[in-house]
């Protein structure tokens, strides 16, 4: 198996330290509002990246944070703290929006078929970790205390900017562009450890330390939490793209002086979900979630679909016409397996040459696009009805796509309407509304239904269509 290196800039091929084991670790969410469907595409691209390295046979232990304190609106240790803005937004304490936005994050999961990782940890049930590292960082010159906050000091690597090419000038005295300065810091690209001081002198959350009360810095979070549950070496470590500077960066610079040795070769960056407007962003109010996109009639498994035909590392575009266009190509993909039969024995040999094309596309850097295409060539083979159930609920163990579940519904005898007769002009009113629903022209799609509703008409929306009785 080849997987691109954001660390080497390379297809390199997947070792580990231990064979057959992964000590995988993903950089969970913030958990301060609803994920939009463009966090959640990396979170679906790593289910995958995992649940194929489970298909080739790895014992794979995935560990993910929460980040449930420190994590300030600005990567670069400036700006609101985004857990208080959350809090205040809502007039609820810090804890209480963590766990209602943890806990919506998992349903959002759950919906998508994103594997729960083995190990879940908040940020904030690992202090003693931090506080750990940052005073072996301080012992052995890593680290320095300046206004009150742990500083960790760039100017001591032999390489920081380990993902991307830089000048040797910008690690001179100053800040980083565009943020307000911090006069604490000796270095441009120093980063805070552990706050005494900050801008919030109401933190909600802060603990005693040996610097004083405070709270940790966001990227130590993750350094302490994968070493804690991963061990000194992680094979595999994941995240959006855009953590890669600071985040990324900042957590080998701390974890490697740590350790005093490398700690991570292995790094697998997913790529933006983007609207005609570029990144999609909570800040930008383009805030599509999964239940909005329920709420619209769409499968969430429609865009698992639509994520997985196209490739990690490439920006992703959404547009309602490229969702429609994966719904029509998933819902004709469930029809076709809806219509096989159950007869006949496996032919395991005629199956093991389709496995070999499905491995070929994972192996290729996870090509899941030309793995979703190998789906088609098992419905289009000669294999039997029973054969090609078996190998598509086989791959689908890595896809996620739920086809033999949703395949078993539409087979299903469809409910049947509570009227007592037919009546056409119903039946065309509800139909009217179907294609205004498809054609997103939600206001004559909700005219129709009060129309309906008026004449003693309830609906019912599921996922095979719409059904009606008189109330």
């Amino acid at each position: 198996m080849k997987l691109y290196n954001s660390l080497t800039h390379t297809k390199d091929e997947f070792k580990t330290h231990t064979p057959g084991h992964v000590e995988m670790y993903t950089c969970g969410p913030t958990v301060y509002h609803f994920a939009h469907i463009g966090n959640l595409r990396s979170y679906l691209m790593e289910d995958v990246l995992e649940k194929y390295l489970r298909y080739t046979g790895y014992d794979v232990k995935r560990v993910m944070n929460i980040t449930d304190v420190g994590h300030l609106a600005s990567d670069a240790d400036t700006g609101e703290d985004k857990m208080l803005k959350g809090a205040r937004r809502e007039h609820k304490t810090v804890m209480e929006i963590a766990k209602f936005y943890t806990d919506a994050f998992f349903s959002d999961c759950e919906k998508l078929n994103i594997k729960r990782p083995d190990v879940v940890q908040p940020a904030t049930g690992c202090i003693d970790e931090y506080i750990k590292i940052v005073s072996a960082l301080l012992d052995k010159g890593y680290a320095y205390l300046a206004g009150g906050n742990v500083y960790f000091d760039t100017s001591k690597l032999k390489q920081y900017y380990v993902f991307n090419d830089h000048d040797e000038e910008d690690l001179a005295v100053g800040v980083r562009d565009s943020v307000e300065e911090d006069q604490n810091k000796r270095n441009k690209a120093d980063f805070v450890l552990w706050f005494t001081k900050s801008k919030f002198e109401d933190q909600a959350l802060k603990w005693d330390s040996p610097w004083g009360v405070g709270y940790p810095g966001w990227h130590i979070e993750c350094s302490g939490i994968s070493l804690k549950y991963n061990g000194e070496y992680l094979d595999l470590h994941c995240g959006g793209i855009d953590n890669a500077f600071p985040h990324h960066t900042n957590e080998i610079a701390q974890s490697e002086s740590y350790l005093g040795h490398p700690w991570c070769p292995q790094w697998f960056h997913v790529h933006h979900l983007n609207t005609s407007h570029g990144k999609m962003s909570k800040s930008k109010g383009e805030f599509l979630t999964v239940s909005l996109l329920e709420e619209k009639g769409y499968d969430p498994m429609v865009y698992r679909s639509f994520c997985l035909q196209s490739h990690y590392r490439k920006s992703l575009v959404f547009t309602w016409e490229n969702l429609d266009n994966a719904k029509a190509a998933y819902d004709k993909l469930i029809a076709r397996i809806a219509a096989l039969g159950d007869d006949g024995e496996l032919e395991q040999g005629a199956m093991d040459e389709l496995r070999v094309a499905f491995r070929a596309a994972m192996d290729n850097d996870l090509n899941t696009s030309m793995a979703v295409t190998v789906l088609y060539d098992v419905l289009k083979s000669k294999l039997n009805d029973k054969s090609k159930r078996a190998l598509l609920d086989e791959f689908d163990q890595v896809l996620g796509l739920r086809l033999l579940d949703r395949a078993a519904k539409a087979a299903a005898p469809k409910a049947e309407t509570a009227s007592a007769e037919a009546d056409p002009e119903i039946d065309a009113l509800v139909a009217a509304r179907t294609a205004a629903k498809q054609a997103k022209n939600w206001a004559e799609a909700d005219r129709i239904r009060d129309e309906l509703k008026a004449r003693g008409i309830e609906l019912t929306d599921t996922k095979e269509g719409t059904t009606w009785k008189r109330i």
